[in-house]
């Protein structure tokens, strides 16, 4: 008999829920964008760190930070979207704050405004793309990663020369983790993902696992004898996707957007002279293995929040990466 699963009922329930966004998503690194998006002096952009809303800005000075975006008059989010401009503005009470976190102006104020700013939160980079973390005293991201960056530019792909094609969008009826396991297991993908496995090798005896600290890797060979794939997670909700063939790479987080819905989106990346035709095969495939991956995780979470069931059963090693992941999250609420 397999190793048993973590608890179903965590998969539901709104105080394990909540006990995660302060355990786990106060205190990791997670990607909210590329440096595109603040690319120039007054570009902003809004992101999530769990339930934590951030902005993101790049300043008349060059800098580029990132705070909570909340005002610090009343807890109104401040910003929304993107877009360029000298000031944040709260539309609640025109609380106006400067780029680089200070308060400018409070209508009426009877307080001295030093002091009052933005709340800072950490932001830092693996070539174009963009982590924060709300946790002052979390280690580096750089040890975060681990290798995830030397076994990408392994493969000859070069992080820094890649260029911004478009981001996706979506959201999935199933709890946040019920996603990141499907993402960290192919022992599903020669039954549900037929177009894939044409692509890649997904037998037990070509399809590599690896674990690390905070990371896990899945390389597949090529079934034509391209570039080998390899898709990485980063804990907490990180996946990274580099497909076969011509030079790409898609990032995004799985989102907690409420206890049995979670918020996706995936910045996709490719090599410069890629052409249009191969993007576009590309993107196809990617969005078929999308929906068939949404169909799969929504049954799922229909069946393990019914409650009828208390846990599952693992496989040693076709799901070893999801039993790793299972272990962080149980040493996160312990």
């Amino acid at each position: 008999m397999g190793a048993q699963t973590n608890p179903w009922a965590w998969y539901s329930d709104p105080e394990v829920w909540s006990l995660e966004q302060e355990r786990v998503f106060s205190r990791s690194w997670q990607y909210v964008g590329h440096a595109g998006m603040a690319a120039r002096a007054g570009d902003f952009f809004t992101a999530r760190a769990g339930r934590i809303p951030v902005v993101v800005a790049r300043a008349e000075d060059g800098g580029t930070r990132a705070f909570v975006n909340v005002c610090r008059h009343r807890g109104s989010i401040i910003a929304d979207g993107a877009g360029n401009r000298k000031t944040l503005q709260c539309p609640y009470h025109a609380w106006t704050y400067g780029l680089d976190g200070r308060l400018l102006a409070a209508p009426r104020a009877d307080f001295d405004r030093d002091g009052v700013g933005l709340e800072p939160v950490r932001l830092e980079r693996w070539g174009p793309f963009l982590f924060v973390n709300a946790d002052a005293d979390a280690e580096p991201l750089a040890d975060w990663l681990g290798p995830v960056p030397a076994q990408v530019a392994d493969l000859g792909l070069d992080v820094d020369s890649l260029e911004f094609h478009h981001r996706s969008e979506w959201s999935v009826a199933a709890n946040w983790k019920v996603v990141a396991e499907n993402f960290l297991e192919c022992y599903h993908c020669a039954v549900a993902h037929p177009g894939f496995s044409a692509l890649v090798d997904v037998s037990p005896e070509a399809y590599r696992l690896e674990v690390g600290r905070l990371h896990s890797t899945q390389i597949g060979p090529a079934r034509d004898g391209a570039r080998r794939s390899q898709f990485h997670f980063v804990w907490p909700n990180t996946g990274i996707n580099v497909f076969p063939g011509e030079p790409n790479l898609s990032i995004g987080p799985f989102v907690p957007g409420a206890p049995e819905r979670t918020d996706r989106f995936l910045d996709y990346f490719f090599g410069e002279g890629v052409s249009a035709a191969w993007i576009s095969e590309l993107l196809e495939l990617d969005d078929a293995v999308g929906r068939e991956d949404e169909a799969l995780v929504e049954r799922v979470q229909l069946g393990v929040g019914s409650g009828a069931i208390s846990d599952g059963r693992l496989l040693g090693d076709a799901e070893q990466l999801v039993a790793h992941f299972q272990g962080l999250v149980r040493e996160a609420l312990r």
